[in-house]
């Protein structure tokens, strides 16, 4: 077969589907495999830090949360709002810890239960238990599951049904709700 032919052959062959996202590599995991994880969330915790409790409630006025927060996690956080999709730094993080909450340092997500989605917002399969409230939002007409800090009540995002298997869930989380305590810093 000349070249010419190859490359037609080859263009004209079908494109091999490759998955969008990070967690269609990941191995699968079992429900038994997610509540280890769940229940050994604090290994993830740089030593010596200390981290808030979800039953000691934090509630500030507006006018407090906007000396505390910048101007676009106040919007999120305290008046539902989304950031822009791709913007986080936080899509990009790598490194094991603990993403906690950017309005009362309450720990919500390890880096194991991160995964891309693709969304362009950071995204879990399961959370460190009982650290949301959930609600329904009707924003966009058609229900959603909209998820609340149980300490805080700040606005994180919403949980989908179209993660990776065992939960099947997207905790798809606005970046500037969260902050990243890397495990190997210094508390």
């Amino acid at each position: 077969m000349d070249r010419r032919k190859l490359l037609l052959a080859l263009a004209a062959a079908p494109i091999v589907s490759l998955p969008l996202c990070a967690h269609a590599q990941r191995k699968p995991r079992t429900m038994k495999d997610i509540e280890a994880l769940q229940n050994n969330w604090k290994a993830f915790l740089p030593a010596g830090a200390t981290v808030p409790a979800a039953g000691e409630a934090l509630k500030l006025s507006d006018q407090e949360w906007s000396k505390r927060l910048s101007p676009q996690a106040f919007r999120v956080l305290r008046k539902e709002g989304t950031e822009h999709a791709g913007t986080s730094p936080l899509n990009d993080e790598k490194r094991a810890g603990i993403y906690a909450c950017a309005g009362c340092d309450l720990p919500l997500f390890t880096s194991e239960m991160k995964f891309d989605s693709g969304t362009g917002w950071p995204s879990f399969f399961t959370t460190i238990p009982g650290a949301f409230a959930q609600k329904k939002d009707y924003f966009l007409i058609y229900p959603r599951v909209e998820y609340h800090c149980i300490r805080c009540g700040g606005h994180h995002g919403h949980v989908f049904d179209d993660g990776p298997p065992p939960t099947g869930q997207r905790w798809c989380n606005n970046g500037v709700a969260l902050k990243f305590l890397p495990k190997d810093a210094k508390a």
